[in-house]
């Protein structure tokens, strides 16, 4: 395990020379550096070189190197370059044979302090927000953690509003959102361990786990999956979820996103294993389970029966949103005997000024609510709410008097499209919205046949499905009663006591025994004593 890790975190020398960053070691001369410097950066106006000089027996020339905007400017003024010019005894500089060391010891006092020998660490050090420290006379330098500038503070996620829990959210530094799990979970057995993907961007990657309750080897398969990426630009956790997913045809998504601190935490402490992009506030984590995106953050903090209603009510939604269209198609084109009388009488009435079939109305009005609903988002919050339900009011009802459409129709539609929105996961969302439309066709072809058959088609799929080699459908299929505690239904805290066995093979227990609440010992001593009077 621990071979491989370390394998994993080997420099990828066929990246490096792709992406131009060599592992040629810097020259002993200053000005030979800076030169090689200001020509690779093509004299770039946001990359600042300061040179100094160090009093002593022979004065010392330094240079102080950083990209403005991504460092905090206050340390570097206060902790590099007012320690080098004033701080320490000038003479035990000079007399120190190894400059960079007395620097390194005894001068800097910002931030953590590594070496650097070639310039590709130069570069990538650079370019993460350090500041580089190079001295006249020595063929390597020093990196400082000076990272800073403009950052979002943390607020409440905008698309993942909890009634009860915490306001917090993800925020585009990767820094930031790993400390949040953290406060969360004050354990060090936290592992956090970081990696550089994207040959050009060198994007900054972060996997985070639980020694002793995550899987080893589901640990071991996320980091040969983010080995074998091999791209330019990593630029959103979704470069990383399209390139390490099981099934990329299928619709379903298999890894999950989140911009809650809490969420990431709960799934860590089942077992499962985060990865953190620098530059996004969604982090994935893995392995996710087709149950898991029906459940949302307030099922935890409420009672265990309202989480489980809630639960099952989405479920059913969720087939209402996938199904109802077609469920409509097919039984006005084909099995119209399965309507009651007074029903059909009302929509044949409906229908007669209507040129077009039912699948045809269905199309129309679907994407017509597509587009809408694609304007509302693309559109300034300011007007894209207002856009979209008055867009989808006036077009409704002028398709209703054109006799393009029929109001029964506009309903099932409009049905469809409230209902979507109850997922709390906007790709599993995304995907009823794209399947809906291949079973109206089949609706339109085969009737209930069709419909009957897509259903078995779906089934089979989502259990032939992997999530990093744990079964999609767990704990359905295969059929895991131990595991239906946090499933479609949660129980409460004192029954539910072992975390997912496909998830976490190791330290299953998470509540301890005797957990039942009951009335104190005092209370029943009183009714002992009223009964007795």
């Amino acid at each position: 395990m621990s071979f491989r890790l370390r394998k994993f975190f080997r420099p990828n020398q066929k990246a490096a020379e792709k992406s131009g960053h060599t592992t040629e070691p810097l020259n002993s001369s200053l000005q030979k550096n800076l030169d090689a410097l200001n020509n690779r950066t093509g004299y770039s106006s946001d990359i600042i070189i300061r040179k100094l000089e160090i009093e002593g027996n022979k004065k010392t020339k330094v240079a102080i190197i950083f990209v403005e905007g991504i460092v905090d400017n206050r340390s570097i003024n206060d902790f590099l370059v007012h320690s080098l010019v004033n701080d320490g005894d000038p003479k035990e500089k000079q007399a120190n044979q190894h400059v960079l060391d007395t620097i390194a010891d005894k001068v800097v006092s910002v931030g953590k302090v590594s070496r650097i020998h070639d310039w590709k660490k130069l570069y990538e050090s650079l370019m993460s927000g350090h500041t580089i420290i190079l001295v006249d006379g020595m063929e390597q330098g020093l990196a400082t953690r000076t990272k800073g500038g403009e950052k979002r503070s943390i607020e409440e996620p905008p698309t993942e509003i909890s009634i009860r829990g915490p306001r917090e959210g993800f925020t585009e530094n990767i820094r930031t959102n790993t400390a949040l799990v953290r406060r969360r979970i004050k354990n060090p057995d936290v592992r956090v361990k970081s990696m550089t993907l994207g040959q050009v961007t060198n994007t900054n990657v972060e996997i985070m786990y639980i020694e002793g309750i995550a899987n080893k080897k589901t640990v071991q398969e996320v980091c040969d999956r983010l080995e074998r990426i091999d791209i330019d630009s990593i630029l959103e956790s979704g470069y990383i979820e399209e390139l390490i997913e099981d099934e990329p045809a299928s619709p379903f998504p298999t890894i999950h996103f989140t911009e809650r601190p809490d969420v990431v935490s709960g799934n860590i402490l089942e077992g499962r294993v985060a990865i953190f992009v620098n530059g996004t506030p969604f982090v994935l984590h893995a392995p996710s389970l087709f149950v898991q995106f029906f459940q949302s953050v307030d099922d935890y903090y409420s009672r265990a029966y309202i989480g489980s209603s809630l639960r099952f009510l989405r479920i059913m939604v969720f087939l209402i949103s996938l199904y109802a269209p077609a469920t409509y198609v097919a039984a006005t084109t084909f099995h119209q005997e399965m309507i009651p009388t007074q029903l059909l009488i009302v929509l044949s009435a409906q229908r007669e000024a209507v040129p077009f079939p039912a699948v045809v109305e269905a199309f129309v009005m679907e994407i017509t609510f597509e587009i809408l609903r694609e304007a509302g988002i693309r559109m300034p919050k300011a007007v894209g709410q207002t856009v979209s339900i008055v867009g989808a009011l006036v077009i409704g009802q002028a398709a209703v008097q054109a006799g393009i459409v029929s109001p029964a129709m506009v309903i099932i539609v409009a049905i469809t499209a409230i209902a979507s929105f109850t997922t709390p996961s906007y790709s599993m969302a995304i995907a009823a919205r794209l399947i809906r439309f291949f079973l109206m066709v089949l609706a339109a072809s085969f009737g209930f046949y069709g419909l009957i058959l897509s259903f078995i088609v779906i089934i089979v799929h989502l259990c032939s499905l992997r999530s990093f080699g744990i079964p999609y459908m767990s704990p359905i299929a295969p059929f895991i009663p131990a595991d239906f505690g946090d499933s479609i239904i949660r129980l409460p805290w004192w029954r539910d006591k072992k975390r997912p066995k496909l998830i976490g093979t190791n330290n299953t227990v998470r509540v301890g025994e005797n957990q039942v609440p009951s009335p104190p010992d005092s209370r029943d001593m009183k009714k002992k004593t009223r009964k007795g009077d």
